[in-house]
C-alpha cells in the first residue's frame, strides 16, 4: 500500500522525480490494496504447502555447516525503513565480515556445499514469504538493497521505495545470472554499483509506471519458469 501524505516521508522522498512516481501510484490504489490481499493469501498457502521442503531444507543446512539455519540481513524497504532479510543461510558463518554484501560467481569461496544448491535453485528465498506475511515485503516488486548500494542512489531511484520491496520482479529475472556477471570482473562491487546497479534500477521504476495485476501474474509466471529451469 501507498502512504497517504508524501510529506510525511523523509526529505530524499521530497524530490521532483519521486513525486511523480508518487502520483502515478496514487491513482492505483485501489490494485495495491489488491496486492496485499494476495501476498498474505499466497504466502500463507505456499509456507503450508512447501513446509516438508522447508523443515528438510533446515535439517541439511543444520547438519552440512557451522552457524543458524536462517541468515538476516539488513535491507532497505518500503518508505526507506530498514528490515531483517530472512534466507535460508548458504555461506559459512560470519561470511558478512569477509567480503562484499554481494556474491561472485561460483568462486566465491563463502558458499557452502548445500548453499549452491539452495541458491541454483532459489530454495534459499522462500523464508522471505515470512516477510511477506509480516509486510516487510511483497511477492513482486524491486528487490531491496543493502543501505551501503542505497547511498548510491541517484534522486528518481527512491522512487522505488515507496512501495514493499519485492522477492522477485521484473529485474531480479533479467539479472538472474547476476552473480556470473560479476565473476568475470576485477572489482566485483565497483562494477555493480556503477554498471548493474543503474540498469536494474531503470527496470524497478519502469515497473512502478505499469503496476496492475497483469503485470504482477506475468512476473510470477516468468520467475517461476526461471527456477524449473
Amino acid at each position: 500500500m501507498l502512504t497517504r501524505n508524501i510529506t510525511k516521508l523523509p526529505g530524499v522522498f521530497q524530490t521532483e522525480p519521486v513525486l511523480q512516481y508518487y502520483l502515478i501510484l496514487r491513482g492505483k490504489c485501489g490494485y495495491l490494496w489488491i496486492k496485499r490481499g494476495l501476498d498474505i493469501l499466497i504466502s500463507l498457502l505456499l509456507l503450508l504447502i512447501l513446509s516438508p521442503l522447508l523443515l528438510l531444507t533446515a535439517l541439511l543446512v543444520k547438519c552440512t555447516s557451522r552457524g543458524p539455519v536462517f541468515y538476516r540481513q539488513e535491507r532497505v524497504g518500503k518508505n526507506g525503513k530498514s528490515f531483517w532479510i530472512l534466507k535460508f543461510r548458504t555461506m559459512v558463518k560470519n561470511a558478512d565480515h569477509m567480503g562484499a554484501p554481494i556474491t561472485v560467481g561460483n568462486r566465491d569461496s563463502r558458499i557452502t556445499v548445500i548453499g549452491h544448491v539452495l541458491r541454483a535453485s532459489r530454495i534459499d528465498e522462500f523464508p522471505q514469504f515470512i516477510n511477506v506475511l509480516k509486510g516487510d515485503m511483497s511477492i513482486i516488486g524491486a528487490r531491496p538493497e543493502v543501505p551501503r548500494y542505497v547511498r548510491e542512489y541517484t534522486p528518481e531511484m527512491y522512487a522505488t521505495l515507496l512501495l514493499a520491496p519485492g522477492m522477485t520482479g521484473a529485474a531480479s529475472i533479467v539479472y538472474r545470472q547476476e552473480s556470473e556477471l560479476l565473476a568475470d570482473q576485477k572489482n566485483p562491487e565497483n562494477y555493480y554499483i556503477q554498471e548493474i546497479l543503474p540498469k536494474k534500477m531503470a527496470i524497478n521504476l519502469k515497473y512502478l509506471k505499469s503496476i496492475s495485476f497483469f503485470t504482477d501474474a506475468k512476473l510470477i509466471l516468468k520467475s517461476l519458469a526461471c527456477v524449473f529451469q
